[in-house]
């Protein structure tokens, strides 16, 4: 049976602890208890983890031998900002699919009430990230940072730099992914509504790859995933 894995909280040579609610969840709801063993993603490596004490808000483990572990995918998602509920949903999914780094983007069509409220989501979203991770069995976390503007977006380098864009005819995203990939990849996937002429515009200035998903219109939760999966494919 394929063990649970946790990304520890603390880590300090043979020895890696869960804090606060992250114990508590592991000690409470799964009803961990002494000489349990699980697999323990302690900084770049995952090693085998044996509880050794469980108290309130902390749960602490004794390192074992390392354990086999896939590696993240290079590719960054830059995330128009939309609807919260199906934002979560993207960066979920995303997290489970092996993206590196998902950068929230303040985008024109970015809902105003969204735009405001976002940098006081990012902590939720690290969290849901986290859950996420442990549950698709990855070393670590997507890197979420706070939500930053489309022209600070664009300016950041990659190997390979994608732009989806619905208004593209001629490009497919599976036409400009190699096999397999190299380098690192950003992917930007716009809000709802989409991109606007001039945002499309600029990337392109910056010397980005417009492509498209194909002939149908997808909500910006679906394009993300099923972008990323494509990508990650490459990686594989």
């Amino acid at each position: 049976m394929t063990r649970r894995r946790w990304i520890a909280d603390e880590v300090s040579g043979n020895r890696a602890a869960l804090t606060g609610a992250h114990a508590e969840h592991l000690a409470r709801v799964l009803r961990a208890r002494v000489g349990q063993e699980f697999d323990v993603a302690a900084g770049p490596i995952v090693r085998l983890g044996r509880i050794t004490s469980l108290s309130e808000g902390r749960i602490e483990f004794e390192l074992g031998l390392e354990v086999p572990a896939a590696m993240t995918a290079r590719i960054t998602l830059l995330l128009s900002i939309f609807k919260f509920d199906r934002m979560e949903w993207a960066i979920e999914k995303c997290t489970e699919l092996g993206i590196a780094r998902i950068v929230p983007v303040i985008a024109q069509r970015t809902d105003t009430h969204l735009a405001s409220g976002a940098a006081k989501r990012v902590e939720r979203w690290q969290r849901i990230a986290r859950q996420a991770s442990e549950q698709s069995r990855r070393l670590a976390p997507p890197d979420i940072p706070a939500p930053v503007k489309l022209g600070e977006a664009i300016a950041l380098p990659a190997s390979v730099r994608i732009v989806l864009s619905e208004s593209e005819e001629q490009t497919r995203l599976r036409d400009v992914l190699g096999s397999p990939a190299e380098g690192e990849i950003i992917l930007a996937v716009g809000p709802e509504g989409g991109w606007t002429q001039d945002e499309l515009k600029s990337f392109r200035q910056a010397g980005w790859i417009s492509a498209s998903l194909g002939d149908t219109i997808l909500r910006a939760e679906t394009a993300a995933i099923a972008a990323t999966a494509l990508v990650v494919s490459g990686f594989s």
